[in-house]
């Protein structure tokens, strides 16, 4: 599993970040060592479930900021 490496995921990733107001080069930073940290926290597991991968993501970005991991943990949901 190489999530720090999912185009896909990083774009949504600045997007939100984006739409909470955090610069781009602070989103960098917190994108890349949150999928890092994540990827390392999952890495013992034999299966990961998309919930864990962003139960995981979601727990790294609180310490960068929670609005982000708010967004985050919350999109494709009605709120």
């Amino acid at each position: 599993m190489d999530i720090t490496n999912n185009k896909t995921l990083i774009k949504n990733l600045k997007i939100d970040a984006k739409a909470v107001g955090i610069p781009a080069g602070a989103a960098e930073i917190f994108i890349t060592k949150s999928l890092k940290a994540a990827e390392k926290s999952l890495k013992s597991r034999k299966i990961i479930t998309e919930k864990d991968l962003e139960r995981a993501i979601t727990k790294e970005l609180k310490k960068y900021n929670a609005d982000f991991a708010y967004v985050y943990e919350n999109r494709d949901k009605i709120i």
